[in-house]
């Protein structure tokens, strides 16, 4: 995953969990999880991803994982890729390729409705996620491919990339205040002596 990627990932899941802590009803849960609170709309199904059509002559094994809300109407939102992976040694420096997979997921995602289950009175807004898997020409076991993107712990995602979103924005203010200071100094950026403050990681 490229660091670009990385940064754009981490700032999604910061959007989902900050979402997900603004209110004191929401919950985080792992995939099939939702299932103690929530059941499918009338007549809905579960919509599944098409191929990206910019791909499709590629065909390569692909998933996403996605996180996702389920807001208290029973509707979807704030999507977010949490996991990809992909047959293709070259899909991680290839422009806009998983984010077509990416964009495909949501799209699913957007058509899936729910409601309470009837013993619930009061649903919760729930952040979970699904594993979206794109089967290319090659053949591959649909179990063997999903494993490759599924979460077995949602929450403990989320604070991963809160964390790493910190500390690249403690990083990027440390290179920020070192080549300002080497600029007023008159030092150059790449002397040793001009950068002061937290090593750089």
């Amino acid at each position: 995953m490229t660091r670009t990627r990385v940064a754009l990932l981490a700032l999604s899941l910061c959007t989902v969990v900050v979402a997900a802590q603004a209110g004191d009803r929401t919950r985080i849960v792992n995939e099939g999880g939702i299932r103690d609170q929530w059941m499918l709309a009338d007549g809905i199904k579960l919509a599944a991803p098409g191929y990206p059509a910019a791909y499709k002559e590629r065909g390569d094994n692909v998933c996403v994982a996605v996180a996702y809300a389920i807001k208290p109407d029973g509707t979807t939102s704030d999507f977010a890729v949490v996991k990809e992976w992909s047959s293709a040694e070259d899909a991680g420096t290839t422009k806009g390729y998983f984010d077509a997979f990416a964009q495909a997921g949501a799209g699913a995602l957007a058509q899936w409705k729910f409601k309470p289950r009837p013993e619930v009175t009061e649903p919760q807004r729930t952040v979970t996620v699904a594993t979206m898997h794109f089967m290319g020409k090659q053949a591959m076991d649909i179990a063997a491919l999903r494993s490759h993107c599924q979460v077995s712990d949602l929450a403990a995602a989320i604070q991963n990339a809160k964390h790493d979103a910190t500390d690249r924005d403690h990083t990027r203010r440390d290179m920020e205040r070192a080549a300002r200071q080497g600029v007023s100094s008159g030092a150059m950026i790449n002397d040793p002596g001009a950068a002061q403050g937290r090593p750089i990681r």
